[in-house]
C-alpha cells in the first residue's frame, strides 16, 4: 500500500491513543501522540485556564503542525493520535465559548491557525471515534488521570456538539466514523481486526458492508 497519513479524532475518552497504538503495531506504521510530558503549559493551564489558554493553544498549534509534517515526510505510513484541526474547531472554540479564551485571543489564534493549516498536506483518512457521554465519563473515571478530574458531562456534551458541526463540513479527506461504546479493540482481537479491515477498505476505496 502507498504511503498513508491517518489521523485519529474523537472526544476525551473515546479510545484514540489505544487505537493509534494498536494500528501502529498491527500495520507497522509510524505513530505520533499528543505532547503531554514535555508540554511547558499544560500543568499551568489546569491551574488557571484563563491565564494560560492562549499559550497552550499556540504551543499545540506549533507542535501538531511539526508532527503532521514529520509524519507526512516519513516514508512509512503513519497514524497520529488527535489532529491539528481539532485544536481549533473543538478545543479552542470550547475555551472561547466558556470564557477561558478571550474573543481577541481566539481570533488571533484562528488567523495563525488558518495560515498554518493552509500549507499542510491533506491526510489520507480521518478516523473519528464516537461514544455516548456516559461511556466517556466512565472511561475517564477508570483511568483516573489527575488532570482530568474536573471534566464534566456538560463539557463532553459541548465538545460532542462541536465535533458534529466540524465533521459536518469536513472535506479534506474521507472520514471513517467508528462507534466505540461496544467496540473493544484493546482486549478483543476480532474487534481490532474489524477496525483494521475497515480502515484498509476506506483507504483503498473498496468498502464492504458485512451483515452479521
Amino acid at each position: 500500500m502507498a504511503k498513508r497519513l491517518v489521523l485519529v479524532a474523537g472526544n476525551i475518552g473515546s479510545g484514540k491513543t489505544s487505537l493509534t497504538e494498536r494500528i501502529g503495531e498491527r500495520l507497522g506504521w509510524h505513530t505520533a501522540y499528543e505532547s503531554v510530558g514535555d508540554n511547558p503549559y499544560l500543568a499551568r493551564f489546569y491551574e488557571d485556564m484563563r491565564a494560560w489558554s492562549f499559550h497552550l493553544q499556540v504551543f499545540f498549534l506549533g507542535h501538531r503542525a511539526q508532527q503532521h509534517m514529520d509524519m507526512w515526510n516519513d516514508p512509512r505510513s503513519a497514524i497520529i493520535d488527535r489532529s491539528i484541526y481539532e485544536d481549533a474547531y473543538i478545543f479552542a472554540r470550547a475555551l472561547n465559548h466558556m470564557g477561558n479564551l478571550s474573543e481577541t485571543d481566539y481570533q488571533s489564534y484562528r488567523r495563525v491557525f488558518d495560515l498554518v493549516v493552509r500549507s499542510l498536506p491533506a491526510p489520507s483518512l480521518l478516523v473519528y471515534l464516537k461514544a455516548p457521554v456516559p461511556v466517556l465519563m466512565e472511561r475517564i473515571r477508570k483511568r483516573a488521570r489527575n488532570m482530568e478530574t474536573g471534566i464534566s458531562a456538560d463539557y463532553l456534551e459541548l465538545l460532542d456538539s462541536f465535533y458534529d458541526e466540524w465533521l459536518g463540513a469536513f472535506d479534506l479527506c474521507p472520514v471513517l466514523t467508528l462507534r466505540t461504546d461496544d467496540l473493544d479493540f484493546v482486549h478483543r482481537a476480532r474487534h481490532l481486526k474489524l477496525v483494521v479491515d475497515r480502515i484498509q477498505e476506506k483507504l483503498s476505496g473498496k468498502e464492504e458492508m458485512i451483515l452479521e
